[in-house]
């Protein structure tokens, strides 16, 4: 007999292998079926209660452990003056005033700021008066389109609070960490030094 393929012979060895299958086929899918029919198990830390003084306000979540400050602002409280730019702690949209200190609030977690009194962009006028920092932004034109200026103002005046020197070259020094795309780096030297009252 020779080895030449006919199609009776191509049908038998096809067929076989499929047959074979075939018969494992309800092994197969019982098997899919009960991983299916399992229940899922949880994955991730569970949500804990913190209590976030936020603006002078204390307000009760129940947020999940590694939840940052910046998104606790944003999407839990609706506190969106508070930008999310990098999301990397280097372009300071995010900076918010935490028992008076300037911080990065994508780097730091929620929890961590529990009892501690969290100030933000929207937490710093009195009423209809603005904060000296405020309108000194204003008046010096310290601004374009305006997505850095809430980060901008809260590290101004925590850099203020820290009673270092405002000639223009510590004032950019010491701002360095909170980044201007439109460039508008002149005239929020000037706004910040004219809210401290120092002279051009």
């Amino acid at each position: 007999m020779d080895g030449k393929l006919t199609r009776r012979r191509f049908l038998v060895r096809t067929a076989v292998p499929a047959m074979v299958l075939g018969m494992q086929g309800p092994q197969v899918l019982s098997a899919a079926q009960a991983a299916a029919a399992r229940p899922l198990i949880r994955r991730g830390p569970r949500p804990v209660e913190v209590a976030l003084i936020v603006n002078g306000t204390q307000h009760r979540l129940e947020i999940e452990p590694r939840v940052t400050l910046l998104d606790a602002l944003r999407e839990r409280l609706g506190l969106t003056g508070t930008k999310k730019g990098c999301d990397q702690g280097t372009c300071g949209a995010c900076t918010v005033l935490v028992d008076g200190r300037r911080i990065v609030s994508c780097l730091s977690i929620a929890v961590q700021n529990e009892g501690k009194h969290v100030t933000t962009i929207e937490g710093l006028a009195q009423g209809e008066t603005l904060h000296p920092v405020q309108a000194a932004f204003i008046a010096h034109d310290g601004f374009q389109c305006g997505y850095c200026t809430p980060g901008q103002i809260c590290s101004a005046v925590g850099f203020l609070a820290e009673r270092r020197p405002t000639d223009p070259h510590s004032v950019r020094e010491w701002m360095s960490g909170n980044i201007c795309r439109c460039g508008a780096y002149p005239n929020i030297v000037a706004a910040i030094r004219a809210a401290a009252g120092a002279t051009a």
